[in-house]
Parts: C-alpha cells; sequence; structure tokens
C-alpha cells in the first residue's frame, strides 16, 4: 500500500512540474523580426537576463529596429544587426545599459547576445544571433576581457532564414567588412504571443 501511495505522489508531482515549466516557457516574450528574407521569431529570458531583454523590448516598441539593418554577416559565427538604417547611417540610442553576461546563459547556435565595444557596459540597440557555439564569448571573469556578451534571448522559429543571411555576398561598406551587398532589411520587429 505504501508502494502504491508512493508512487501516485511521485507522479502528481512529475505531471505538476511539468505543467509548470510549461506555463513558464509560455509566458516568455516573444518578438518577430519580420526581414526581407523571412520571418524570424525570438524568445526572450526575461529571467536570467532582464536587464537586456527590456532593453531589447524598448527599442521594439518604440519600433527603433523597423528599417535597420543586419550589418555584419561572419558565416560560422554571427549575424550582426540593430544599429543602421538602409542608408547605412548609425541611429541614435539610448544609454548603455549593465553588461549581464554573468547570468550563465551561453552564446550557442540560435541564440541572440547583445553587441557592444570593449568596454563591457556599453551595449545599446545593436545585438548578434550566433551562427554556431562560440563558447569564446561567453563570461569566464568580472574583468575587461573576461565579461563577455550578454545572452538575453534564443531563436524559436526561422533559424533557416538567420542561415540564408550567411549564404548572401558581403562587401566593406561605411568603413565596415563583411556587410551584406544586397540589404537585409528588419522590416518590422514586434511583440507576438
Amino acid at each position: 500500500m505504501r508502494t502504491i501511495i508512493l508512487f501516485m505522489m511521485l507522479s502528481l508531482t512529475s505531471t505538476l512540474s511539468f505543467s509548470t515549466e510549461k506555463t513558464m516557457s509560455d509566458t516568455q516574450t516573444k518578438v518577430k523580426l519580420t526581414t526581407t528574407l523571412g520571418e524570424v521569431v525570438i524568445q526572450l529570458n526575461t529571467e536570467k537576463a532582464p536587464v537586456s531583454s527590456a532593453n531589447f523590448l524598448t527599442y521594439v516598441n518604440e519600433g527603433f529596429y523597423n528599417g535597420t539593418v543586419f550589418h555584419r554577416i561572419i558565416p560560422d559565427f554571427m549575424a550582426q544587426g540593430g544599429g543602421f538604417d538602409t542608408s547605412f547611417n548609425q541611429k541614435a540610442v539610448h544609454a548603455p545599459i549593465k553588461n549581464e553576461a554573468n547570468n550563465g546563459l551561453k552564446n550557442t547556435r540560435g541564440t541572440l547576445a547583445m553587441a557592444r565595444t570593449n568596454d563591457p557596459d556599453s551595449a545599446t540597440a545593436q545585438f548578434f544571433i550566433n551562427y554556431k557555439d562560440n563558447s569564446f564569448l561567453n563570461h569566464t571573469s568580472q574583468t575587461s576581457s573576461g565579461w563577455g556578451y550578454a545572452v538575453f534571448g534564443e531563436v524559436i522559429e526561422g533559424m533557416d532564414v538567420v542561415d540564408a543571411m550567411a549564404k548572401q555576398a558581403t562587401s566593406n561598406r561605411g568603413g565596415h567588412q563583411d556587410v551584406p551587398k544586397t540589404d537585409i532589411i528588419i522590416e518590422k520587429a514586434e511583440v507576438v504571443k
């Protein structure tokens, strides 16, 4: 009898934990990027990357990313966007945010991270999508060389679109390397359910 009761309690506990896990992932904020190559849906990790997620959402909700380009594409590394319009003018941004690369999230294939300068706390609007596991971008220490790049989301639909970006020819433009010859435009960025 004890075995049956124990089995029923374990079954109920397992069922409840699975149901809670599904509900938690369903409540995570999703953003759809409609690009000239197709749609990409991103799920933000607001729990582990609250500052970066809120920053990204501010830009999305303001319409900032609409009409920007992916301005740096390096196959087998990453696709970077969110800073330049189609005339290759850099857009005005909000103040930089605190680097939260020490949140435990890793720069693995399909994850989004904040782009920044050599200053660990310099990220603003630009982000990148990892084409592969880029462990050298992960946080290792709280030093200027060890801070890493803060992951705040992942592509959950449309990684084929991101992969298609890597097949586009690139060149130099406006003092930048690895710029797609044909603009890959974020036509619209919006929060979706």
